[in-house]
């Protein structure tokens, strides 16, 4: 088993995974003052603490629980990372890669990043302990330590939700980029000039915004309110963000919303305040929820298929770890697409 972890390193990325004596020798340290410092540390002296982490940050270096206990055998475990489950379109792809790999016989550990690189690299911390045979991550922007982690770890990693010219490993995803310029397409086609914007603290988000401004910036349309408010989304955060648009002065005719969560909160304040949509209002939000064709009028969104993203996802993983050496699983990048869907709101 020792011999396909080491396979699965190369295959997927170049470079030596960091011991615990390279820790001990960058640290100026004894290994076994490593060794408590990571297991025990209130026994270790604070100064040598704070070498021996300094050096583990610098390395990338990853604590093994499996080592410690002394096995190097598989774990049978993946890890999936989202920023939620209370969003369905996450939901759906974990159900998915959970799908396929209880099939394998793996099992799975979630981990929630809240929307924040910063927690993610706390989750990954824990999780890398763990030494998992497959990570899932949401998205493509992690803390340069996360790179850092994850590309000396030796394990298998899937990046989804997004698209990276140079990801991780191995890529499933579609571009929010992409996906900005469709929606300004659209809504400009349909007459709107006055966008205006609600959306959550998050980067993706943030990539399909910027990437709307452009392309109304291109037909010179150059002010764009924008309201960024901090997960997670709510319809009660939704109602908040066009409240808030109004107070500040703005008048747009649309409102594009960083998820259908929100953009179910801007229609709710819009029946409140008697604004007609979409005569006086246009709203489009992005996810394209179960029940978006239900909302009164129906919310016009952009359609993801989360679950196809959790089985590519997974089928990638199961691929690698079955034959480590496939060159054809080493740049692996699926780009699943998205449809723009115009219903009542605009």
């Amino acid at each position: 088993m020792t011999s396909k972890r080491s396979g699965r390193g190369q295959a997927g990325r170049a470079g030596k995974q960091p011991t615990l004596i390279d820790v001990a020798s960058v640290a100026g340290v004894s290994p076994i003052t490593v060794s408590r410092a990571l297991n025990t540390p209130e026994i270790v002296r604070p100064e040598l603490r704070e070498k021996v982490f300094r050096a583990v940050q610098k390395l990338g270096y990853v604590p093994s629980m499996l080592t410690q206990r002394g096995s190097e055998e598989r774990s049978r475990l993946v890890a999936v990372l989202v920023p939620t489950v209370a969003n369905s379109i996450f939901s759906e792809t974990l159900q998915a890669a959970i799908d396929v790999l209880t099939e394998a016989g793996y099992e799975t550990l979630i981990g929630l990043t809240n929307y924040s690189a910063e927690r993610e690299e706390q989750v990954l911390d824990a999780i890398l302990r763990r030494r998992p045979d497959g990570i899932i991550l949401t998205g493509t922007l992690h803390t340069a330590a996360s790179k850092i982690r994850l590309s000396r770890s030796g394990i298998p990693i899937v990046e989804t939700w997004d698209s990276a010219r140079k990801p991780l490993d191995m890529l499933v995803g579609f571009s929010h980029e992409a996906i900005g310029q469709a929606v300004a397409a659209q809504l400009l086609a349909k007459g709107y000039r006055r966008f205006a914007a609600v959306m959550l603290d998050d980067a993706r988000a943030r990539q399909r915004k910027d990437s709307l401004v452009r392309e109304i910036g291109e037909h010179g349309i150059t002010e764009v309110p924008c309201v960024v408010l901090p997960p997670p989304a709510t319809v009660a955060l939704g109602r908040a963000g066009l409240t808030t648009l109004l107070e500040r002065g703005a008048s747009p005719d649309v409102v594009v919303c960083s998820s259908d969560t929100l953009a179910h909160g801007v229609l709710e304040e819009a029946a409140e305040r008697g604004i007609n949509v979409p005569r006086a209002l246009a709203v489009m939000g992005f996810g394209d929820l179960s029940h978006a064709a239900h909302l009164h009028p129906a919310l016009s969104s952009v359609n993801i298929n989360g679950a196809r993203i959790g089985q590519r996802a997974a089928e990638a993983l199961l691929a690698r770890l079955d034959d480590p050496d496939d060159l054809s699983t080493a740049k692996l990048r699926v780009d699943v697409g998205f449809d723009v869907v115009l219903r009542g709101s605009t």
